[in-house]
C-alpha cells in the first residue's frame, strides 16, 4: 500500500472519527427525553467549549498560518453565511409557525463543521500528527450542539426520523469535508487554510451570539453561565494540551 493510500485512510478514519459526534448526539437526544434544565445546562457547556475551539484553535492556527487578513476576510464571510441561512429558517419557521432553534444549530454545526474538516485534512495531507486531545475537545463542542438541535427539532414537532436523517446527513458532509482537504492540499497554501478557520469562527460567533447562547439561557436561567464556563475551561485546557 502507497504512502499516498495511507494517509487517504487517515484522512478518512480522522473525518469519521471527528464528525461522529453530531450523528452520536442526535441519537442520544432521541433515546431519552431531556428535561428543559438539562437541556439548557448541556447547551451553555457547549457553547463554552465552542468560545475555547474559536479563541485556541480557530483564531490561533489561522493567525499563525497566514497573518490577519485571511483570517479576518473567512470571519466576515462565515458570519455573512449563517447570518442569511438563519433569516431564510427564520423565514420558514415563521410560514410554519414552528420554532427554528434546532435548525439554526444545524445550520451552524455544517457551516462550521465543512471548514474546520477541510482544514483537519488538508493538516493530515502535509503529515501534521493529530492528538487525542484535540479528538477530545471535539467531543466536547459537538456533542452538546447535535444533543441541543435533535432535541429542540423533536420538541417541534419533526418526525424522529427526520431528526435522525438530518445529522446523519450534517455527519457525512461533515466526514467528506476531510477527505476533501486531503485532496486539496497540493491546490491550496496557508491563505486558504487560514481563511477556512476564520469562516468556521464567524459562522460559530454568530450562531453562539443569536442562537446557542439564548436558547440555552431560556432553559436553564442562572445555571448557563457556569456551564459555559466549564465548558471552556475544559475544552481550552484539551486545546492548550495538543
Amino acid at each position: 500500500m502507497s504512502g499516498t493510500e495511507v494517509h487517504m485512510g487517515q484522512a478518512v478514519l480522522w473525518g469519521a472519527v471527528a464528525a461522529a459526534p453530531l450523528f452520536v448526539g442526535a441519537v442520544l437526544a432521541l433515546l431519552r427525553t431531556w428535561p428543559p434544565r438539562w437541556l439548557g445546562i448541556v447547551l451553555g457547556f457547549g457553547a463554552g467549549a465552542l468560545m475555547a475551539s474559536i479563541a485556541f484553535e480557530l483564531w490561533e492556527e489561522g493567525l499563525a498560518l497566514a497573518g490577519p487578513i485571511p483570517l479576518v476576510v473567512g470571519v466576515a464571510l462565515g458570519a455573512l453565511s449563517y447570518y442569511v441561512a438563519d433569516r431564510i429558517l427564520d423565514a420558514r419557521a415563521a410560514k410554519t409557525k414552528g420554532p427554528a432553534g434546532g435548525g439554526q444549530l444545524a445550520v451552524g454545526a455544517l457551516l462550521d463543521g465543512i471548514p474546520e474538516q477541510l482544514v483537519l485534512g488538508i493538516g493530515l495531507a502535509s503529515g501534521e500528527p493529530v492528538s487525542v486531545a484535540l479528538v477530545v475537545a471535539i467531543l466536547v463542542s459537538n456533542l452538546p450542539e447535535s444533543i441541543g438541535s435533535a432535541a429542540d427539532l423533536l420538541q417541534g414537532g419533526m418526525a424522529r426520523s427526520r431528526v435522525l436523517l438530518l445529522w446523519a446527513g450534517v455527519t457525512v458532509v461533515c466526514a467528506a469535508a476531510t477527505v476533501a482537504g486531503f485532496g486539496l492540499a497540493t491546490v491550496t497554501d496557508d491563505s486558504f487554510r487560514a481563511a477556512a478557520s476564520g469562516f468556521a469562527a464567524g459562522a460559530l460567533l454568530v450562531m453562539l451570539v443569536d442562537s446557542m447562547v439564548p436558547e440555552a439561557q431560556s432553559k436553564a436561567k442562572e445555571s448557563t453561565g457556569l456551564a459555559t464556563v466549564l465548558g471552556f475551561a475544559l475544552a481550552a485546557g484539551l486545546a492548550l494540551a495538543t
